[in-house]
């Protein structure tokens, strides 16, 4: 059990509602942060709880940022905490909340979770997160429900959205001219499906290179082209 389940475990705080598989990819993402005051911002308040228990993570000097719709939310500002009120799925409020944060070191969509709320705060937000920052969209089992926008396969799911990211991650080696290296590659270093969660991590990332070291022994054995234009992988 890490600090962040410990801290679930025994809040007698605010109301914090979170999948137990959860915990374990918060740490793994989010711990070389700790000590550090990040700016983290947080799509989803409710009730508050997940900033409190952000703020114990991560410690003093931390900056946190919430979003939610419902005004009454505006309560649960302290200091070091600002909440900001508007429509996830309204792209200009996104750009003003963007605008008036600025830099994220950490940007939680624990929001409302339909397609268009998902795809506009990263299409509004998502080059806010710093350059080794990290993005966490959780709840994205709403992709497969029809009622959230989503569904197997669904075109519009923000699910089948991501995978085309796969692809900007390894446009480096593409031969395609669909497929073309763009600031997502050159910016993002991994992304990382878990149940329910995608986290991509950035960092600024230049044309990956390949080199030999060592004494070659075995002769080297090149199997007969199997198509047209088939080409060595190293060149």
């Amino acid at each position: 059990m890490n600090d962040l389940q410990s801290y679930f475990e025994n809040n007698t705080g605010r109301l914090i509602h979170k999948w137990h598989h959860y915990f374990e990819i918060y740490d793994r993402h989010f711990a070389r942060y700790r000590g550090r005051s990040p700016r983290v911002l947080e799509i989803g308040v409710a009730q508050g709880g997940s900033l409190q228990m952000w703020r114990d993570y991560f410690g003093p000097g931390t900056r946190i940022f919430g979003v939610d719709i419902n005004p009454a939310c505006k309560s649960l500002a302290a200091e070091g905490t600002e909440i900001f009120i508007g429509d996830q799925s309204d792209r200009a409020f996104l750009r003003r909340v963007g605008e008036a944060v600025g830099s994220i070191d950490i940007l939680i969509d624990d929001g409302g979770h339909r397609m268009e709320q998902l795809r506009a705060t990263f299409d509004e937000l998502f080059h806010r997160v710093d350059a080794e920052g990290v993005y966490l969209a959780e709840d994205l089992h709403t992709c497969y429900w029809e009622e959230f926008g989503g569904g197997y396969r669904e075109p519009d799911s923000f699910i089948e959205f991501s995978k085309s990211l796969v692809d900007k991650l390894n446009a480096w080696h593409s031969r395609d001219r669909r497929l073309q290296v763009d600031d997502f590659t050159r910016n993002v270093h991994s992304m990382h499906y878990y149940d329910s969660i995608l986290v991509i991590e950035k960092r600024p990332i230049g044309k990956p290179q390949h080199s030999k070291t060592g004494t070659a022994t075995v002769p080297e054995w090149i199997p007969a082209p199997p198509t047209r234009g088939w080409r060595r992988w190293f060149g």
